[in-house]
């Protein structure tokens, strides 16, 4: 049974999104693995289940791992010109690696919004 938490605070549930905790008590856990969101919180019980994030995880990931990565590859390639076999084993392996990292983080805080505008989560609805 999901208890109502009345007013619900975007940035705290985009805040508990990201470090991967229920919107609503920051208990429990929002993701059961990499990617699939719980049916609903262990603690509190609120259901998540029914949440679709769609593209909006993909596409901020995108957004923030470019404005990481981009400029330091041309702080680095203006400062130090290195060879580009160096450039060919960094900046592949850093941009995988920040996506890998940020990915689940990012769905954490669209389904964090998600449930903080009370939105059905379905076409259903």
């Amino acid at each position: 049974m999901a208890v109502d938490y009345g007013a619900r605070s975007k940035l705290s549930a985009a805040l508990r999104g990201l470090m991967g905790c229920c919107p609503a008590c920051g208990r429990g856990r929002l993701l059961k693995s990499y990617l699939k969101p719980v049916d609903q919180c262990a603690h509190c019980g609120e259901a998540f289940g029914h949440f679709r994030a769609d593209d909006a995880p993909p596409w901020m990931t995108i957004l923030v791992v470019g404005h990481i990565v981009i400029p330091m590859l041309l702080s680095v390639e203006q400062r130090y010109q290195p060879a580009a076999w160096v450039h060919f084993a960094i900046w592949p392996a850093l941009t995988l690696l920040l996506t890998m990292l940020l990915l689940p983080r990012c769905k954490g805080v669209v389904l964090g919004l998600l449930w903080s505008t009370g939105a059905p989560g379905s076409e259903r609805a």
